[in-house]
């Protein structure tokens, strides 16, 4: 037997042709080996899973998948791209990220009132559960916290939590306002001296105190997804959003617990609150982003704060959210993409902000415009003079 790399090879047992059926083409025969396989045999450990599968479907008459390279990220070979920064300057960086980060840090107060805010509603949310014949008008399979709050990422000034209802009944309106009303009147009637109110909202209600704020998204069964109605329940997107925000939280928890990871999402956070072009980028996507910029490296080892900063705007200059860059999949979503639900135009929004650049106090950035509409249009010549000439010599053969 002749020897092999990675993992054994799979016996492979090829099955006759079938005879050709109308309108469908027979398998083409490529090589000395026959029949053209669908899959290659496995040689060894799988691609990371950043850049692992291919989310395009074959294309041309021989159905081969098109091969979009994965964006290039000199950290993951850095001994043929090695870093020009100094030790000097990364430092520099370190200690002024670190100062911004300090800034943005959530006080001790306000991460007081929101733990205390969402301790009341979910003790509230609990009673429901337990005894649901004191409110009958939804069924309560179980709440969860997530959010920035819940991951560690939450930054000054947004005292925002969000808790997940899970319902056992299909979530109607009027049903979903009486629950948070339900909230108020027993947060108001344990806590005299506070002020509490509800709104309702797309993804559930909101409940806010005096300092701080709890969103209330609501999601139902997964078995139950298919049982909505357009005019009567919440819409399916909304509450397919909510129940992925579970997903996403029991992800991070186990996965981006890092210190250097959640410093990062609060730098990234911050920056796409000032800036219009980062907007598009949602919470989610930052996260993953970030997890990638701090843990994705060959040896395994965290980088620092300051070298996992500049990794996020190389990897984003580059282009790895165009649509011609395979991006990374999704961990909760395997059959999609990070960037997949960003439009063309907020590619494009992203790309061009990440570009920018300062050299010795001096902003460099790209061009907005190539080429303006009109200098799209065709060119006839100089049609102008051409019509003057002719009005010159009609004049001239008049006389």
């Amino acid at each position: 037997m002749l020897p092999h790399f990675g993992a054994p090879p799979v016996p492979y047992h090829p099955a006759p042709l079938a005879s050709t059926t109308p309108g469908i083409p027979p398998l083409r025969q490529v090589g000395a080996g026959g029949p053209m396989r669908p899959f290659p045999q496995p040689l060894g450990a799988p691609v990371p899973l950043s850049f692992a599968g291919n989310a395009f479907p074959p294309q041309g008459p021989a159905n081969i998948y098109p091969f979009k390279p994965p964006t290039f990220d000199s950290y993951l070979c850095e001994s043929f791209f090695p870093r020009t920064t100094t030790e000097a300057e990364d430092t520099a960086l370190t200690q002024f990220l670190l100062v911004r980060h300090n800034d943005i840090m959530p006080t001790a107060a306000e991460q007081s009132a929101v733990s205390a805010l969402v301790g009341k509603v979910k003790q509230s949310i609990d009673k429901i559960i337990v005894a649901p014949d004191t409110f009958p008008t939804v069924a309560i399979e179980e709440v969860r916290e997530v959010g920035s709050f819940k991951k560690g990422t939450m930054i000054s000034k947004h005292n925002i939590a969000d808790l997940v209802i899970v319902l056992k009944t299909l979530p109607v309106i009027e049903s979903i306002n009486s629950l948070g009303q339900k909230i108020v009147q027993d947060l108001k009637a344990e806590h005299h001296s506070e002020i509490f109110g509800c709104v309702i909202r797309d993804f559930g209600c909101e409940i806010a105190g005096t300092h701080a704020v709890v969103r209330v998204l609501v999601t139902i069964l997964p078995q139950n997804i298919n049982q909505l109605d357009e005019d009567l329940h919440l819409p399916q997107k909304i509450l397919l959003k909510n129940m992925a925000a579970l997903r996403h939280s029991k992800w991070f928890e186990e996965n981006a617990s890092h210190s250097v990871v959640k410093a990062l999402i609060r730098l990234l956070k911050h920056l796409r609150n000032k800036h219009e072009g980062l907007f598009p980028l949602n919470i989610w996507c930052i996260e993953l982003l970030a997890h990638y910029c701090v843990m994705n490296t060959p040896m395994r080892t965290p980088l620092p704060l300051a070298l996992a900063f500049r990794r996020f705007f190389q990897i984003i200059s580059t282009g790895m959210l165009l649509p011609s860059s395979p991006a990374f999949v999704d961990p909760c979503e395997p059959n999609s993409r990070i960037h997949f639900s960003l439009t063309l135009e907020e590619m494009d929004l992203i790309y061009v902000t990440a570009e920018m650049s300062i050299w010795e106090n001096v902003v460099v950035t790209p061009l907005e415009k190539a080429y303006c509409k009109e200098d799209m249009e065709p060119y006839y010549g100089d049609q102008t003079n051409n019509e003057n000439k002719n009005d010159v010599l009609a004049t001239a053969a008049a006389v």
